[in-house]
């Protein structure tokens, strides 16, 4: 007589017994390796992009295609550009004796939005960090240097955007000491960090509240 089953003799579903079919897996992998995207949020969009019409999701599939195809780093500056140069770099309007240094391009967008900086950039791609093993020669350091030194009209001021981070301000730094030395009449300035406009001092933390006070000026 065979053995009589119960319900606790069911096999279930382990964790690495896979819940969707194997296309659909590899996508939410796929989406999740994503910066900020989690599993959950992956699965999300990978539902979102099989709710789309056919074509609509080739559309997404060869807008990356695209991208990776076709977008490179300009040859002077290392912003995301189509060509040889960016678009900033090839614009004459733009005032080439001023270089602001970020980290990464998407910083530009920022800085670019405010309307207020008309020079061009330099992006080091990434910040100085002991720690994750990224040294000076990991970053576009010395490609920095040599802009100054060389650069016709001759470079008058780097401006240094780094994050207001522990990495970034260590980055900063680290840009001053040499720059300083390297050439001694660039002008190398800081941007100003302090308090929000619209903000009230009351919920201000003590560091933003310190640096706008140090960076205070007359009116």
């Amino acid at each position: 007589m065979p053995p009589r089953r119960t319900s606790g003799s069911r096999k279930r579903p382990g964790r690495s017994d896979p819940i969707y079919a194997a296309p659909v897996q590899r996508l939410i992998t796929e989406l999740s390796k994503l910066p900020g995207i989690g599993n959950r949020t992956a699965q999300r969009l990978a539902f979102h992009i099989l709710r789309l019409e056919p074509a609509e999701a080739l559309a997404l599939a060869e807008a990356i295609t695209e991208v990776k195809e076709k977008i490179g780093f300009c040859e002077v500056c290392f912003n995301l550009s189509e060509g040889e140069t960016c678009t900033i770099c090839a614009d004459e309007r733009r005032d080439a004796s001023v270089i602001c240094v970020v980290e990464e391009p998407g910083d530009i967008i920022p800085v670019e939005r405010t309307h207020e900086f008309q020079g061009r950039y330099h992006v080091l791609g990434g910040a100085l960090s002991p720690i994750d093993g990224i040294d000076p020669s990991d970053l576009r350091i010395d490609e920095l240097y040599r802009r100054v030194e060389q650069a016709e009209p001759a470079i008058t001021e780097v401006v240094l955007a780094t994050n207001p981070t522990t990495t970034g301000e260590a980055t900063a730094l680290h840009l001053a000491r040499e720059l300083h030395e390297r050439a001694p009449d660039v002008a190398v300035t800081r941007l100003a960090s302090g308090l929000p406009v619209g903000a009230d001092l009351e919920y201000a933390d003590e560091v933003t509240l310190g640096r706008a006070m140090l960076g205070r000026r007359a009116v």
